[in-house]
């Protein structure tokens, strides 16, 4: 059998920087999934008590290819979501964080400036992916599905 090698002549004109951009799913067939707790603190219904999930998240990433070529490394992604996994998110100000705090367990704790919504939780890990990424990433959207009748995203 004959194998086939494609060369580049013109080292200026190669396919990956002719490629444009190009998107990347993580999670979309098989979502990422992390156990959290939390709480929506001013909230009328049970939500409003302590509880859990087990969330399952899916990222898009759109951007230029990298000289490795990729748009990004999957691991770059789920190591950022990987940090709210089994841990308590918890909204700025929530007494419970104190009580974390006290108990010693102050590193289980994920506060935000919102009320740990699945809405809320997609747009923070939005700009958090984002804003850790190279720049050849042009834009990234999150989609969190809290139950299977509850899923936030673009």
């Amino acid at each position: 059998m004959t194998q086939r090698v494609l060369e580049e002549t013109d080292s200026s004109h190669s396919p990956l920087s002719e490629a444009g951009e190009r998107t990347l799913h993580v999670g979309r067939d098989r979502p990422i999934r992390i156990s959290s707790g939390h709480r929506i603190q001013h909230h009328d219904g049970k939500c409003a008590r302590p509880h859990g999930h087990n969330y399952e998240i899916a990222v898009t990433v759109t951007g230029e290819l990298t000289e490795e070529g990729w748009v990004v490394d999957k691991g770059d992604i789920t190591s950022i979501i990987d940090e709210w996994d089994h841990r308590f998110l918890l909204e700025a100000g929530d007494p419970l964080i104190d009580a974390f705090e006290q108990s010693g367990d102050g590193d289980a704790v994920v506060v935000l400036q919102h009320p740990p919504t699945a809405e809320v939780m997609a747009v923070v890990l939005e700009h958090r992916i984002l804003e850790s990424l190279p720049d050849n990433i042009s834009d990234v959207s999150v989609e969190v599905a809290e139950t299977h009748e509850l899923c936030s995203g673009i």
